[in-house]
């Protein structure tokens, strides 16, 4: 069968539970009942109000909310999301949030004859029934369906507004339209910005267009990052232009826009994170860039600009290479004794504040493996593997430095089977791509990709990471040594605690509990640093639980 390799960037934030009987260090959960085998799978906790427990469930190809007592965890509802067709044209389900106490279903639909892309707003009541009306948040003009592009949303840290981006690539003119809305509770706009950049990729050698990221602090400013890049041959030298979109509350959003100079290197990617100092910090990977002018696609390492937001001032940019321990670990002692760099297959997943300042930033190895589809037309099926194997643990000091860096050994794989057509669709075309991490679709969670990755936990100045790991890998943390997790039902839970000074301790449980609930890091609900509300089952079993982590 012929295989088509895909890397790919997707974001799995998550947490996860055991039984008490099963205890981790500090880490303790209870559970409530066994939920009701209907079928119904959940993919994504939304959030906890008013004595509530609000989450997103799956059956077949059918979203439903389901709403359960806090203190119980006894389900209280269950009702299918059918939201109202907008101008006569069916709403494809996209998310459901939860705003100030409030719930929202997200849809979107394509307008063939007008080539406008649509995302409409439902609000959803307290026993789970959608509005017969709904809000429209965009008519984006697009080129084409199949350049209509992606929606992407972020929701605010007090949960009291939602942020979201489309973006799309118009060919004929050489031009990529992205534009930002910020909504209230109220699903009420706050600000809009809509830009058109024109590009010539004709005239330029390895020309790239992207959106990096895009961000939402504490006061409610927004930020858009973009790169463009591209080699001069002629000069024989690297131009990377990196900027700062800033749309600010306290300046009426108007935009405003901070350079970053990156001279000497290239850039890999970019995530963003606003601080509680009002500063704004971008990281990512870079590589070297050769004589000639031409980048390199290996990792050399991870860098760290920061912006002082009360003032757009950028300090200087910190290189961080890759240490020679931290090489050997991901590419093996004879290429690392080389000077090799570290291959292109690691994304950024969580971006930590520490309380002195600093970043923890989490990078995991993850590639999408996309096999030969069976079937006709649209009924063709594709098999699709994703795989999360090792994760780069990095400590950068206040000033962006490097404080420490090790490696959490750990190979998982799941694989589910997708309809074709929905595979990606506008990740990226051409000379233009969008940087922001694209989690699994909901459509394909509740199938077994949800139970890879892993939960970083950061309380009182200490970091833990629990994954899921292979019963023969307890106590293992030579990467060379470690087994593959590919019966993701028969998993059993894994700590690895780290100390100030980057030193790693694996924690694992004292038995193996035959039959116990599998965690689903992929599905849970940070409540506060030490509370999280989880999602563990086995087979047909599934329970809600709720995880503390102990002082």
């Amino acid at each position: 069968m012929k295989r088509l390799l895909l890397v790919a960037t997707f974001l799995l934030l998550g947490t996860s539970g055991f039984y008490a009987q099963n205890k981790l260090d500090k880490i303790n959960l209870t559970y409530g009942d066994e939920l009701a085998d209907d079928g119904q799978k959940i993919v994504k906790i939304i959030g906890e109000n008013d004595d509530k427990i609000y989450a997103l469930a799956l059956k077949k190809d059918d979203f439903f909310i389901k709403i359960f007592e806090s203190s119980t965890m006894k389900m209280i509802s269950s009702n299918a999301i059918v939201i109202p067709n907008l101008n006569g044209k069916e709403v494809e389900f996209e998310d459901i949030y939860l705003l100030n106490g409030k719930l929202y279903a997200i849809g979107s639909t394509y307008n063939r004859k007008e080539k406008i892309f649509n995302l409409v707003g439902t609000e959803v009541s307290d026993k789970g029934i959608l509005s017969k009306t709904g809000a429209t948040l965009f008519s984006a003009e697009v080129e084409k369906k199949s350049l209509r592009g992606n929606f992407y949303m972020k929701l605010a840290n007090d949960e009291n507004s939602l942020l979201i981006m489309h973006t799309s690539l118009f060919k004929k003119e050489d031009a990529v339209k992205y534009e930002i809305k910020l909504f209230d509770d109220k699903l009420q706009t706050i600000f809009t910005n809509v830009e058109k950049v024109q590009f010539d990729d004709s005239s330029k050698k390895d020309f790239e267009f992207t959106i990096a990221d895009f961000e939402l602090n504490f006061q409610n400013d927004a930020f858009v990052v973009v790169n463009e890049s591209y080699r001069d041959s002629k000069k024989k030298e690297h131009v990377e232009k990196f900027q700062i979109f800033a749309f600010k509350k306290a300046n009426n959003y108007q935009k405003e826009i901070v350079n970053i100079d990156l001279k000497g290197n290239s850039i890999i990617n970019c995530k963003m994170i606003s601080t509680n100092k009002n500063t704004l910090k971008l990281v990512g990977f870079y590589s070297e860039v050769r004589e000639s002018g031409r980048a390199n696609l290996e990792l050399k390492g991870v860098y760290n600009a920061s912006v002082d937001m009360s003032s757009n001032a950028a300090a200087p940019v910190k290189f961080n290479e890759f240490d020679y321990p931290t090489k050997v670990k991901l590419i093996g002692e004879r290429r690392a004794k080389k000077g090799k760099d570290v291959k292109p297959l690691y994304n950024i997943t969580n971006l930590i504040e520490r309380n002195d300042g600093g970043l923890i930033i989490l990078s995991e190895y993850q590639m999408i493996v996309v096999g030969q589809s069976s079937g006709i037309g649209p009924l063709a099926f594709t098999p699709v593997t994703y795989i999360k194997n090792e994760i780069i643990v990095t400590s950068l000091n206040p000033d962006g430095s490097l404080q420490w860096s090790n490696v959490i050994p750990k190979e998982q794989t799941a694989s589910v089977t997708t309809m074709s057509f929905n595979l990606f669709i506008g990740a990226q075309s051409g000379s233009f791509s969008v940087g922001m991490a694209i989690s699994i679709p909901l459509a394909q969670l509740g199938k077994g990709p949800e139970y890879l990755g892993a939960i970083p936990i950061y309380a009182d100045d200490k970091l833990s990471v629990v994954i899921n790991d292979h019963v023969k890998n307890k106590g293992i943390t030579d990467i060379e040594k470690i087994k593959s997790m590919g019966n993701y039902n028969n998993a059993v839970p894994s700590m690895f605690v780290f100390n100030e000074n980057g030193t790693m301790e694996r924690k694992d449980p004292e038995e193996a509990i035959k039959n116990e609930l599998v965690i689903r890091p992929g599905v849970y609900y940070r409540k506060t640093s030490k509370e999280y509300i989880t999602y563990s089952s086995r087979r047909k079993k599934d329970k809600l639980g709720r995880m503390i982590i102990e002082d």
